[in-house]
């Protein structure tokens, strides 16, 4: 269905440069990934794929998916020297190329670390036009485009918990845009992802964290 156009897909995003798409999505990419994490990395190897790893790093791919993860935004003048930040910070950062075999050639998975020793993998595609998509958190396919706040909530596959978070939720006065929810089998570890039409505040993030059988909820800002 056709939708009205707007002036960013005229001219593009204001963004330090040279490519929407392997730069200001690769921005966006690291963003993301910071923000589901839930904190900065001390750790990141990043696997680089298709054209991402052909010619990613001659577009400043490298350097924007790092500044990302510093949460750098797109028209940070200091995505330049992401790089050089990151060794002043003590973030080690590892790029290795690879073969995610059908995936978007803008792709990128990021094996984190922060500092308490949580470790995360979440994978994203840049689109072009600095539009992007989170497509697997750990074993879970997902689909977070940063285009509005989204709760990640991890839980126990238990009958209840999914409605508990929806009250939660409503009680808090936050409209749900969209939501989904993915197993690894009946039972055992699940994935919630909530869309909101506007960040849910912390009392509200409190009474989601209560429901019984969430183990743990992040909230992943618009980028």
């Amino acid at each position: 269905m056709d939708r009205t156009r707007s002036i960013f897909d005229v001219v593009g995003p204001v963004m330090i440069g040279p490519s929407s798409s392997h730069t200001a999505g690769a921005v966006r990419l690291g963003l993301l990934a910071r923000a589901i994490l839930g904190s900065e990395p001390v750790r990141a190897r990043i696997l680089l794929h298709g054209s991402f790893a052909s010619t990613g790093r001659g577009h400043g791919t490298d350097l924007a998916l790092v500044a990302g993860l510093m949460g750098m935004h797109i028209d940070d003048p200091g995505i330049r020297d992401a790089l050089e930040a990151a060794v002043g910070r003590g973030i080690e950062v590892l790029f290795q190329d690879t073969d995610l075999g059908d995936s978007h050639p803008n792709t990128a998975r990021f094996e984190l670390e922060d500092a308490s020793g949580r470790v995360l993998s979440v994978t994203g595609s840049s689109l072009g036009g600095a539009e992007v998509v989170v497509t697997r958190i750990d074993d879970f396919d997902v689909e977070i485009t940063g285009e509005l706040p989204t709760l990640v909530v991890s839980h126990t596959d238990r009958p209840g918990v999914i409605a508990g978070v929806t009250a939660a939720l409503a009680e808090g006065g936050c409209n749900i845009a969209t939501m989904s929810d993915s197993r690894e089998r009946r039972g055992k570890r699940a994935l919630m992802l909530v869309q909101t039409d506007a960040p849910v505040p912390a009392d509200v993030m409190g009474r989601v964290a209560g429901v019984h059988d969430v183990a743990e909820i992040r909230s992943v800002p618009a980028v």
